[in-house]
This record gives C-alpha cells, structure tokens and sequence, in this order.
C-alpha cells in the first residue's frame, strides 16, 4: 500500500514521562523524541476494550501477552487490505495486528521491539550464533543451517520470533515451512526476516493524566487558536452559529472550543435513522451536560426508498449522505433561520479530500449552511487529549473497538470492524443483513456478495460529501 501523507506526523515521545507528546519539548522541560508511524500517523488511545483484544490476539498466537498493564498504549490504522493497527508502546512501533477477511481472524505482526514487553512461549525459532550478524545487522533471513530449534506449534506462514540461544530476540519474520519440515532441512530459507524502520521502545508506567499534563502547552496552544478562529469566522459572517454534531469525538472537541469563544450554540444532529444506540444516547448527553438546544432531523423512510431503487450506498456512491443527512439539514436551517454558520469536526488528517478542503466553504448540497473547520490542524491525539482534559463526555463506542462513528452500516467502514458491530449489536446487523439479502436476491447477486463486502464497492465516482463528524 502507498504511503499517504496528509500533514507533517506530529507523534513524539518523552522518555521521561512515558508518555505521547504532540511537539518538540515535554511540558516537563525534556526533549522529545519522533514516533515512527506510518503515515498519514493519525494515532490514537488504545482503551481497555482494543488492549484486550491485541493481548488475545498475541496470547492465542504467541502464548503471552504484549501490552502491559499500567503502559500508555496507541493505535495506528495504516493502509491495508482491509483494517491494519500499529501498536505504539514506549514511544516505539512494536508490532501490528491485521485483519484477514477471508479467515475471519486478526494476525499479529510483531516487530523485534515487542520483545521488551513480552517473551514467546509459543512460535519462536533459535538461530545459531553465527547466524545473529546477518539476521540483526542485514536483516537477512534464517536459513537451515543456521538452525539450532524449532517450536512443534510453528506451521507454514506464521509469524515468529527469532531468538539466540541466551533468548535475546534478534529479528522477527514469517515462517517459510513448518516445524517438522524444517528439521529435516540442511539447506534453504526457514524464516524470511522482515525489515522494519529501526525502532526501540523505553518501558515505563504512565496514565492519560500524565499525558494531559506532558502536552498542557500544545493544548492550551491548539484551543487558543481554534477559540481565536471560531471568533474571527463569526465576526466576519452575521448567520446564526451552530455546531453540526454527530455523536463523534471530532464534532465534540469542536463544540467545546465554539462553547469557550462563543458560549452556549445551538446543535444540529442528522439522525439517519441508523445511528447506533449509544450515538443518540451521547447527543443526549452532551446537550444535557452543556445546557444546549438539539435541533433534529430524521428522514429514515427516504433512505429505505432510496435503497429499494438503487440498493444500499456504497463508498464511491454516498447517496445516503446526501439522503439522510445534507439534504434535510437544508430544509432544517431554512425552517429555522434560513441560513446558518456551522462549526464542523473536520480534520485534515482524515482523508485527501478533507486535507485538500477549505477551512471555511458552503457545500453546494446545503447552500443555506455556510461551514466551518475549528480543528482542521488537529490531529486524532490532539483531540482526545483534549477531550480527556476537559472531561468531556464521548461516545462509548470508542471504548468497544470503533475509531470512528457514523451511521452504524457506512459503506466506508472495514470488515474487521463490521465483525464488531455483529457481536456487539446483533440486533442491528441482522437487520441491514435481511436489507441486503433482499436486494442481492432480487438483483440476482453472487453468493459472496454480502459475505465479501462486496455490497461497499459500486465502481461509481466518488461521493464523499459527509459533512458532519
């Protein structure tokens, strides 16, 4: 997969403080030290929820576990197949976990530095002495005779650590035969090595509290900046001030800089119809806890019409944006003022077209809604640090594993996290499962239609025109 760069990687880390940093100095006085992610390096917090889940994986996979209790852990979703997450732990990438659609499983994929947080119990190859310069120092793979034991467990194509007799961890890679093969074999590629950016983790315990406290310059920094924009935009345009809200932590870090330039606003929420539960149940809250008017609008027998002609909206074909949401916040804004100025979660760090976006324009489906981008600069961690400041109440959702939150089947989800949205709401899915069976029966689909998530992919042009985040 190419590299995608939305913005300069603005992830370091303060060895002192065990904690990620959003500049160049710790707000403890040390430097600071880069993170190699992999671009557009849009990390964020690893919540109880995901370090389960990459412990399961690593444990079922390797027999230990890799993140330690009482560590600061991040997320990395790189380009991939399907979803991909790299693992940050001691300001370092120690490994990854990838989804395989058609095994219906995660993988781990370790990197030598996840030696500094666990030790194999399982899938774990010995090299001889002589063979550690060329697999440590060239990144060359281990070839029979450099050989000295095997794990029974290891088969064809698993990931494995590679280990000196002493049980230092020199390389990490993916086995070229299985166990019993490979003891057999005098010559030949046993583990192809796979090289990886340089990266060494420094252990240590730190909380969210700690990196609230490591980046209260940034913070402070970053708000005041939005706050002095947000004033700007609604001194220069006269329309009433909103905030679009959609239940996610971009729209909420947006209202609480709008809640601090301008006071109390209004709230627009597009209600689909197919929100997660616990995404109305948040703008409740958030209205609720800030004392804030919720102007709503649902138009959920327009997007099952809309299906019944042209079946479900796919990622190059995002009728049901327009459908569900820009079009009746139009008809909403011309009952109420005619039109508004609306602040908007939309960050640069999400996709091409939002890095490309103005941060103040009127999107021609809604030309009665004149938006603005308050947070366009932030990046994920800057967001959540700050909501993690403020005490902000989010979305729950992000605690179960979802990096993202919109309507609960959007086309552009991975099918990693519909696997997810399955077991945590079977009730929904079953739902959106019976929708699409219908539509692949009348159409005269492929059998694999919906099982491949073929169902997302119409080969339409692109249609991203969702405003609201």
């Amino acid at each position: 997969m190419p590299r995608l760069y939305l913005g300069k990687i603005l992830l370091r880390w303060c060895d002192a403080c065990h904690t990620p940093v959003l500049a160049g100095v710790c707000a403890c006085g040390a430097p600071t030290r880069p993170v190699a992610v992999t671009p557009p390096g849009d990390a964020r917090p690893a919540f109880p929820d995901d370090i389960e889940r990459i412990n399961h994986i690593f444990c079922e996979h390797f027999g230990a576990p890799l993140i330690p209790d009482g560590h600061i852990a991040l997320l990395n979703k790189v380009p991939a197949e399907d979803r991909m997450d790299e693992i940050v732990l001691g300001g370092a990438v120690v490994g990854a976990v990838r989804y395989i659609p058609e095994e219906r499983r995660w993988e781990p994929l370790p990197r030598p530095g996840a030696a500094a947080y666990l030790q194999p119990k399982k899938r774990y190859i010995v090299a001889d002495d002589g063979a550690i310069p060329s697999i440590q120092g060239k990144g060359a793979s281990l070839l029979a005779p450099g050989l000295v034991s095997i794990d029974p467990a290891v088969r064809e194509g698993d990931e494995v650590f590679i280990l000196t007799r002493a049980g230092e961890c020199i390389g990490v890679g993916r086995a070229k035969v299985d166990a019993a093969t490979a003891a057999t074999m005098e010559r030949g590629v046993v583990v192809r090595t796979r090289r990886n950016t340089p990266s060494v983790p420094v252990p240590g315990k730190a909380t969210w509290e700690d990196a609230i406290r490591a980046n209260e310059t940034v913070l402070t920094d970053y708000e005041a900046k939005s706050i002095q924009f947000v004033r700007d935009v609604a001194e220069q345009n006269p329309e009433r001030p909103t905030v679009s809200y959609s239940g996610g932590k971009d729209s909420l870090a947006t209202l609480l800089v709008v809640l601090k330039a301008l006071g109390p606003v209004p709230l627009l929420f597009a209600d689909t119809g197919l929100e997660f539960p616990e995404t109305c149940e948040n703008v409740d809250a958030v209205a609720e806890r800030y004392d804030l008017p919720v102007l709503r609008i649902c138009d959920e027998e327009t997007f099952w019409a809309e299906f019944e002609k042209n079946g479900p909206p796919a990622v190059d074909n995002r009728w049901c944006c327009k459908v569900c949401k820009l079009h009746p916040i139009g008809r909403l804004i011309g009952e109420h003022w005619g039109e508004c100025l609306s602040f908007i979660g939309q960050r640069k760090y999400e996709s091409v077209k939002r890095m490309q976006s103005r941060r103040v324009w009127r999107n021609s489906q809604v030309p009665q809604q004149l938006s603005a981008a308050p947070i366009q600069q932030w990046t994920a961690m800057h967001v959540w640090l700050y909501i993690f400041r403020e005490e902000a109440p989010y979305n729950t959702l992000y605690e179960r594993g979802l990096d993202r939150i919109g309507c609960f089947m959007c086309p552009s989800s991975d099918l990693a996290t519909f696997e997810i949205i399955k077991e945590s709401c079977p009730d929904l899915w079953e739902m959106w499962l019976g929708r699409l069976t219908g539509w692949q029966e009348k159409q005269g689909l492929s059998r694999d239609w919906i099982e491949r998530g073929l169902w997302r992919k119409r080969g339409d042009a692109d249609e991203e025109e969702d405003s609201y985040n």
